[in-house]
């Protein structure tokens, strides 16, 4: 399923979100930008009812593709987005650990 998610990204001078509605529910991840080569990803929410459907993880995919074309890195504040960033070796490149 996460391939077929499209996620949204809302921008404000200090940070923003990505967002996408997934049978009627919203996800989101949340960051602010500490620079403009560095965001901090602070907050993921996936309702209960989305769980396991992959959505959180295409929301820090998203993050990643973005972080990538950008040309900035991203610190993985969040638990969730930290743990993915564990998980995954070939995001090292945009990921910057603490």
């Amino acid at each position: 399923m996460a391939g077929q998610i499209k996620i949204d990204k809302q921008e404000t001078e200090k940070g923003g979100r990505y967002v996408t509605v997934v049978s009627g529910q919203e996800a989101e991840m949340t960051f602010s930008r500490a620079s403009p080569h560095l965001i901090i990803v602070d907050h993921t929410a996936v309702p209960d009812a989305l769980r396991g459907q992959g959505v959180g993880q295409a929301l820090a995919l998203h993050a990643v593709e973005d972080a990538r074309a950008g040309g900035w890195k991203i610190i993985p504040l969040c638990p969730f987005m930290r743990a993915q960033s564990l998980r995954h070796a070939e995001w090292a490149d945009v990921i910057q650990q603490r």
